[in-house]
């Protein structure tokens, strides 16, 4: 696998390689094949797509008719179109109704950058864990992605997986193993715990680079699988360090920083936590990536930065 790849190319390999290995897999699209890449699973298998066209609601809706027909579902559409216009046929058709679908959430965060909040997907999570009986994950690399993948393609049940909209570089070696709820520590530190989702996890790694200059051990904690998610692992690997922050391109309600805060709310821990990611009641700005991290402080520099306050006993 190449040193970075787009997760939505990874998602329709995975596709390819589930049909020719017997899975009846059906791809419904609701006039995104751009946007889910998905030209070549249509080349390999004519007439096995379904594009709905501009029609969320009915997307989700023909998804669960087909899992209830026997089919492997799976949606590939922009997640900020999935998650609030078909809302309440992901929570009815797929959730309440435990349909086998496999929902994928397209260009999350603010992958779509300029095109600004009517783009951005910020709160999905939030909403995902506020349903029951769904699967949530949030890949953030290639080789982690295609695991997620092959899992949830086997698993009976429904599934959202949250795949950023930027090319990633690989994080983890191909003999990884990827097991549900698993909380994954890709860097040992002492001081102070650096926890992501998604795409903002290569941010931590590079912030905890910046920090380990100068003189101050980081732990880097990726939390890919959201539910379900081993809570006492977490609580494990958070109760040695004297600080933590999270990072996430999504408000700070509801996601990543959210569940680190309920564990250590109810484990009794009385380590000082920063949450960053969208403040709550704001939206991200309509710019590019960079200048996105950069104001909402998960860039490199905006976590490593926090991670000094924290430490020097500074409010951020």
């Amino acid at each position: 696998m190449s040193n970075a790849e787009h997760l939505a190319s990874v998602m329709v390999d995975a596709f390819i390689d589930a049909v020719n290995e017997g899975i009846d897999l059906v791809p419904v699209v609701a006039d995104s094949t751009s946007t889910a890449k998905i030209s070549p699973f249509v080349k390999a298998f004519p007439g096995r797509l379904v594009n709905v066209g501009i029609a969320e609601q009915t997307l989700v809706g023909t998804a669960a008719g087909l899992a209830l027909g026997g089919k492997v579902a799976v949606t590939c559409n922009a997640a900020p179109f999935l998650i609030s216009r078909a809302n309440e046929q992901v929570k009815v058709d797929v959730c309440y109704n435990n349909t086998n679908v496999k929902l994928f959430g397209l260009n999350a965060g603010a992958s779509y950058g300029p095109l600004a909040s009517t783009h951005h997907s910020t709160d999905d999570i939030a909403i995902m864990r506020g349903f029951g009986n769904i699967e949530i994950y949030a890949p953030s690399c290639p080789v982690e992605c295609r695991k997620i993948i092959d899992y949830a393609l086997r698993h009976t049940g429904p599934v959202y997986i949250r795949l950023d909209g930027k090319a990633l570089p690989v994080l983890h070696d191909d003999d990884y193993a990827f097991v549900p709820g698993k909380i994954d520590t890709l860097r040992e530190g002492s001081d102070v715990a650096l926890v992501a989702l998604g795409s903002t996890v290569h941010e931590a790694v590079s912030a905890a680079e910046i920090l380990n200059e100068q003189g101050i051990s980081a732990k880097v904690i990726s939390v890919s699988s959201v539910r379900p998610c081993d809570t006492q692992a977490l609580f494990e690997q958070l109760k040695d360090v004297s600080y933590v922050v999270s990072a996430e391109e999504h408000n700070v309600n509801g996601g990543v920083g959210s569940l680190v805060a309920e564990v250590l709310a109810e484990h009794g821990l009385g380590i000082r936590l920063k949450r960053l990611g969208l403040a709550d009641g704001q939206y991200a700005i309509a710019g590019d990536r960079a200048a996105t991290r950069d104001r909402l402080g998960i860039d490199a520099q905006g976590i490593a930065r926090t991670a000094q306050h924290l430490i020097r006993g500074e409010n951020v």
